[in-house]
């Protein structure tokens, strides 16, 4: 057995099931010792759709997948999503090959400082010295990657030790790191701050926005008469009619203010004070008003969901909060498209129990409120801020999850960043509809450009800034990859492509023009 054995066995024993890669030379041995085991092997055709796709994976299944890159280049076009990754505190292993520990010192082309360029998007690196250690790193690797609340961990492996000989195997398994305690000091204390501050916000974060965690947030929140929102950018809300009714933080900072304004306390559970995104000329960074007192209750470490129950029964908050969210269709009237016309025929089509990736920018702001009443689905969103998550997520989460359907909504710019993850989906025969709001725009990036005070920029700041020189078509992009698709430019064209893609089995591409 060489080290590449070793090293994979030790990874499929300990619960890894897939590997989402873009092999290159110095894996080989890696490859084959895949093909050996039950991994299942999941081929990307860029770096990006893997640590994004690893990282729907994770959010899905609370467990890690891993990644195969080429050295660090291969690293280094996956680091986009490995940063939105870390911000969901997803759990998930990167297997980076490397040259031969004998052949660093020849500076080979590929030769690069792999540690470096992994750590700011890992919580842990680690370079295996020999093959020996193969058993060793893996056990490590996977008791840090599921310790709570996830982490991210990056396994540098110099080719030598992937082919050599294993003499030595006997390693024992590291056990994660659990959950903190519950704490009843901080219960108690959690409890006097909700009776004392009627009509307060409680923000949810991470893991309190499970299903299971909302019901005592909402049971919670009956007491203090208060309001439930989520952060802005959630890795994974469980929402939808039935569940319990949850706003969203603001995105931009002078709204998080005026969502806030009349907000005497603010109750964070697994969530972050509020900043804005970005810097501003005379704007304040920290947009909760003075007038409000921001109390951290819960960190990220904690099971938020055993916590929100402790504090419900200490507060001995009522069964029934009364907070469901109804059933709710907007209505919309047949015509040319806009975004609201999408939101109506989304929340119409939902399927109960489905997935949705959303990375669709500014249609988001409209979406998602839209579809608060849909059937109950799971959304997750793009948690750092890095465009091109989208899609790759999708392929995770529909992997994840083969008996769910998955919505992936992607705007137009973001999904030229990863469309390789479309041909990974029609490979695959993955259950993804597809829906890309094509404004032929980055409309995000116009409205920023007047909020930065440049309104008056000229033709050539604009161009920068659009897309329609010559426009996508995105239904030539994904049938050229094998995925079928349409296009809609009507609420009733997209209501007819949309529920037909719904309806199949496999992916699927709706291109709706707005």
């Amino acid at each position: 057995m060489n080290g590449a054995d070793a090293l994979i066995a030790t990874l499929a024993d300990g619960g890894i099931e897939v590997c989402f890669a873009n092999p290159g030379t110095s894996e080989m041995h890696l490859v084959d010792a895949i093909d050996r085991s039950d991994m299942r092997a999941v081929l990307c055709l860029f770096e990006g759709v893997a640590t994004g796709a690893a990282d729907g994976y994770g959010r899905m299944t609370g467990r890690p997948a891993a990644t195969l890159l080429h050295l660090g280049p291969g690293l280094a076009n996956g680091l986009a999503n490995l940063h939105n990754a870390k911000r969901a505190r997803t759990p998930l292993i990167n297997l980076i090959g490397d040259h031969a520990s004998y052949h660093l010192e020849l500076d080979a082309p590929l030769t690069s400082d792999i540690s470096t360029l992994a750590a700011p998007m890992s919580n842990f690196v680690a370079t295996v010295p020999a093959a020996d250690a193969m058993t060793t790193a893996g056990n490590q690797a996977l008791g840090d990657a599921l310790s709570k609340p996830g982490n991210i961990v990056t396994l540098i492996l110099p080719a030598d030790c992937a082919w050599s000989e294993v003499t030595a195997t006997s390693s024992a398994s590291v056990e994660p790191r659990k959950a903190a305690a519950v704490d009843p000091e901080d219960i108690r204390v959690a409890a006097d701050l909700v009776r004392s501050h009627s009509s307060s916000v409680i923000m949810l974060g991470g893991k309190a926005l499970t299903a299971g965690a909302l019901e005592s947030a909402a049971r919670i929140a009956a007491v203090c008469d208060g309001r439930l929102i989520s952060e802005t950018f959630p890795a994974r809300v469980q929402r939808g009619a039935g569940r319990p009714q949850i706003d969203r933080l603001a995105y931009f900072g002078e709204m998080i203010a005026d969502q806030l304004a009349d907000v005497e306390h603010l109750l964070l559970i697994g969530a972050k004070t509020p900043v804005s995104f970005f810097a501003y000329d005379g704007k304040d960074s920290l947009p909760v008003p003075d007038t409000t007192t921001v109390h951290s209750l819960m960190g990220e470490d904690q099971d938020a969901e055993a916590w929100l129950a402790a504090l419900a029964r200490e507060l001995d908050a009522p069964a029934e909060h009364g907070r469901a969210q109804p059933a709710v269709i907007p209505p919309t009237e047949d015509g040319p498209l806009n975004v609201m016309g999408i939101g109506s025929v989304l929340a119409e089509l939902m399927p109960g129990n489905a997935i949705v990736s959303d990375e669709s920018a500014t249609a988001g702001l409209f979406l998602y409120p839209m579809t608060a009443g849909a059937a109950p689905h799971d959304w997750m969103t793009l948690t750092g801020g890095s465009i091109g998550q989208g899609l790759p997520l999708a392929v995770g989460a529909a992997i994840a999850c083969p008996d769910r359907k998955t919505l992936a909504l992607q705007a137009d710019g973001g999904g030229m960043y990863t469309l390789q993850a479309l041909w990974t989906m029609a490979r695959e025969k993955l259950d993804i509809t597809t829906l890309i709001i094509n404004n032929s725009s980055y409309a995000i990036l116009n409205i920023e450009l007047d909020r930065v005070g440049l309104g008056g920029a000229g033709a050539k700041a604009r161009s920068l800034l659009e897309l329609s020189n010559p426009p996508l078509d995105w239904v030539a992009l994904a049938e050229g990859m094998g995925v079928p698709a349409r296009k809609a430019d009507s609420v009733a064209s997209l209501r007819d492509a949309l529920r037909d893609a719904i309806n199949r089995d496999g992916p699927a591409l709706v291109e709706a023009i707005v």
